[in-house]
């Protein structure tokens, strides 16, 4: 190697040493080019500069920075050698090979590091040797000469082609000494040197018929080399006019695409003689073999055929001599010269070399993906390539040098709405009609954990009848995550509820990975009506990232419980107007009682909400089933028909109560009435049931306290009279005393828990229909006055829920999600 390749290594090794300081600030994109000359024929493995060296890369470095090289040529005739440094030969390089007759040749490759990404541009310059000797077309040439051709005509001799160029190709011509001939060398335009045989003296036919010469072509090397070939001469006969070819030099132009079997020219040649020494006949005088198959002469028309493809990436031109030889034997010669021009057939090449592949989403812009070198064999406007992606892709090229550009990110990437790019280069030259390829890359984008779950719903419903089994379906909550894997994968828990629920564990569980949530208990409508969860979701990312859902559970109610029968109650004493003996209260009914006439209320109560808890009443058994009928929904017991004479005076009624659930569940009333127009009438009748049921002892006891609740009654009438009085004044403070007490009438015990939406009716009770004992017995009360009931009982609140009771006939139950605010009882009011 000379010194101007080592000079030339150490300005690039200055260049890379300065890049190496420089790109960790700037990351340039493109580096200086290095520039390295080693002649033809080396050996492989033979050294051509030391690259990492001369690209500021230390031993220390090269590991981390991956330095390797691209070459665009199909051939890799470099190669980085083991250590990884110094690049090398990597195969035969025969310079008139690869670049023919371009000089200088220059193979150009491009290094490529990375971390940071760069490219640095790398030419080597084939330098020629004499490799080559100079050699002939043919190596015997035949040459006709009439015996009367005069001296100073020039036969052509062909030319000698030496591929090497410079000093090392064919600089000169030599004949073997003869009196009668000499040597002309003669220099084309483009610089080729042909030689011409020049007869220096007339020929004799009788003398010397043959003639044999020999022509040598050496070259400028060193050392020299040359080639011969043998030159015969046969005089013929005279013929005083030989053949004239209407140009001397034939100068055509053809597109390479011109079909085989296209006449693409005429040679013409006239003679002035007549008959066989006119008739001319045409031939290649001197044409290089690849022209000969290319071309085809007509001996008679003179027309050239192309008879192959023509290729201006091939062959761009061609020239041969055309022999023109009349019949007597005499020739003429002119050259033909044969310029290709190039069409627009060939299409750019595109290839990809990937970089990065996959890249993650948070990818940030600018970042190098992928390095793409493009080819066009064409020239001029025909071999201009730009380069474009298709699509709108978040890419974008950069042009790295007059082959190479760069795909780099032009935008933030997004796998859950991208998870790959499938990325397609189309280079388009600037021929008429322009051609173009493409080339396609898939970049597949990784996953980052930037997506939380996100559940279908933002809250969830759900019903349940009570009295479920444990470990019940409840409802099924569904998130999804846009990520991939685990980032992706989701998982359930529990995150907390409501008040009534108490902890959400004790009453539902979630299935970490279905999210399906279960019952863990039977649910009981009577005890809580609906509560509510709250349910996370997680996925599997670091860190990972959740989102929450309420679940509103619902608890249906179901027909569980059955009516209480608040009125008759079993065991109690009779109400006002009424006496009972034994367990069972009494009714006192009039024999004057007309159709219609109210004899008791049957109160019920049902724990159950809806339509469990409507509540219908019939009469199932009576002593006087005519006599007698009860309201389907008032549960009020009055006479059908007059009362009359005729008609016992003891009557059994037994009522049944029914909800309206599936299965209904009913709860019997059992009534006692003792037809009487006064309690001193009825008297003997509640005594003759009583001496036979009871001893006198027990007797007496129930006249006692029935006339103590008389009293009682009548007191009590009198302090509401007084009460009336002294409210139309003003509210005293007495009422609300009054009010916040709990009593009971007539022995009729309520429980401690009854409130108004239990028993909110109130109706009047006569016990003297009879005008002449009312007179006598009971004066004539004063109106009573309207008490709120909040006033008279005091407002405090159940602590559970409202039942549904028999009040407002055919009325809908109350809404369940409704709030419940309890009220106390509103006590009955008698006359």
């Amino acid at each position: 190697m000379d010194e101007r390749p080592a000079a030339q290594g150490r300005t690039a090794a200055g260049r890379v040493a300065l890049l190496a300081v420089l790109l960790p600030v700037y990351c340039r994109a493109a580096a200086e080019r290095i520039r390295y000359a080693i002649p033809e024929e080396l050996g492989r493995g033979s050294l051509v500069g030391p690259l990492a060296r001369d690209l500021g890369l230390s031993p220390a470095e090269l590991s981390a920075r991956k330095l390797r090289i691209v070459s665009g040529d199909e051939k890799q005739y470099f190669t980085l050698g083991e250590d990884n440094t110094n690049l090398r030969v990597n195969g035969r390089i025969d310079r008139e090979g690869i670049c023919g007759a371009v000089s200088p040749c220059v193979l150009s490759l491009e290094a490529v590091v990375e971390n940071p990404f760069n490219i640095f541009h790398v030419s080597v310059t084939i330098e020629d040797i004499n490799d080559n000797a100079p050699q002939f077309d043919r190596e015997f040439v035949a040459i006709e000469m009439i015996e009367s051709t005069p001296p100073g005509a020039r036969w052509p001799l062909g030319n000698g082609k030496d591929p090497d160029i410079g000093v090392n190709s064919l600089q000169n011509y030599q004949l073997a000494p003869n009196p009668l001939f000499s040597l002309v060398v003669r220099e084309s335009p483009d610089g080729t040197k042909h030689a011409e045989l020049v007869l220096e003296k007339t020929l004799d036919r009788e003398k010397q018929r043959n003639h044999h010469l020999v022509l040598t072509a050496v070259d400028g090397g060193d050392p020299v080399r040359s080639g011969t070939a043998q030159i015969k001469i046969n005089v013929t006969d005279a013929n005083d006019n030989p053949p004239v070819f209407t140009k001397e030099i034939y100068k055509v132009q053809l597109l390479e695409n011109l079909p085989e079997g296209t006449i693409a020219f005429q040679v013409k040649a006239t003679d002035d003689d007549e008959g066989i020494n006119a008739e001319i006949t045409y031939s290649f005088s001197d044409i290089v073999n690849s022209a000969r198959q290319l071309f085809t002469l007509d001996s008679r028309t003179g027309d050239v055929k192309i008879t192959g493809p023509l290729d201006y990436e091939e062959g761009k031109y061609y020239e041969a001599s055309v022999e023109g030889k009349d019949g007597d034997g005499l020739s003429a010669h002119a050259k033909v010269q044969i310029d290709i021009l190039d069409v627009n057939d060939n299409a750019p090449v595109v290839s990809l070399l990937p970089i990065l592949n996959p890249i993650t989403e948070e990818s940030v812009p600018s970042i190098v993906v992928a390095l793409i070198n493009v080819r066009d064999r064409d020239s001029g406007d025909n071999g201009e390539v730009s380069c474009n992606i298709e699509g709108n892709l978040p890419f974008r090229l950069e042009p790295s040098s007059e082959n190479t550009y760069k795909l780099a990110i032009a935008s933030a990437l997004d796998r859950e709405k991208v998870s790959a790019y499938n990325i397609t280069i189309t280079a388009r030259d600037r021929g008429s009609p322009s051609l173009w390829s493409r080339a396609s890359l898939v970049l597949e984008v990784s996953d980052v954990n930037d997506n939380a779950p996100v559940f279908e719903e933002a809250a969830y419903s759900a019903y349940v009848a009570e009295n479920n089994a444990a470990g019940a379906a409840v409802v099924r909550v569904q998130a999804r995550d846009a990520d991939a894997g685990a980032n992706g994968r989701v998982s359930y828990w529990l995150a907390g509820g409501s008040a009534c629920a108490a902890g959400a564990a004790a009453y539902v569980s979630v299935e970490a990975r279905s999210g399906a949530v279960y019952a863990q208990r039977s649910f009981d409508y009577e005890q809580c009506r609906e509560f509510a969860v709250a349910v996370r979701a997680q996925d599997g990312g670091a860190p990972a990232r959740s989102s929450t859902a309420t679940v509103r559970v619902f608890v249906l109610d179901r027909n569980d419980n059955a009516p209480r029968v608040l009125w008759p109650a079993p065991g109690d004493a009779g109400a006002a107007g009424s006496v009972a003996s034994g367990p069972a209260p009494f009714e006192v009914v009039p024999r004057s009682a007309d159709a219609g006439y109210l004899v008791a209320k049957v109160v019920a109560v049902d724990a159950d909400a809806g339509r469990n808890a409507w509540l219908s009443y019939e009469l199932v058994q009576a002593s006087e089933p005519a006599l007698f009928r009860v309201g389907l929904h008032s549960g009020e017991v009055r006479t059908a028909r007059a009362v009359s004479e005729r008609d016992a005076a003891k009557q059994r009624l037994v009522a049944v109560v029914k909800d309206h659930g599936q299965p209904a569940l009913s709860a019997t009333a059992t009534l006692h009435v003792v037809l009487a127009e006064s309690l001193q009438e009825a008297l003997p009748e509640l005594s003759e049931r009583a001496a036979g049921a009871d001893s006198p002892a027990e007797l007496q006891f129930y006249l006692v306290l029935a006339l103590a609740l008389l009293s009682a009654l009548f007191l009590l009438s009198v302090a509401l009279a007084v009460l009336a009085r002294l409210r139309r004044a003003g509210p005293p403070a007495i009422l609300r005393c009054l009010g916040a007490q709990r009593f009971s009438v007539a022995g009729a015990a309520f429980p401690a828990d009854f409130c108004e939406g239990t028993l909110p009716y109130s109706y009047n009770l006569c016990v003297a229909p009879a005008r002449a004992v009312a007179e006598a017995a009971w004066p004539s009360p004063p109106p009573l006055p309207i008490v709120p009931a909040e006033d008279l009982l005091g407002a405090e609140a159940c602590g559970k829920p409202i039942p549904s009771s028999s009040a407002g006939a055919g009325e809908p139950p109350a809404d369940p999600d409704a709030p419940q605010v309890c009220k106390p009882a509103r006590s009955p009011s008698f006359p």
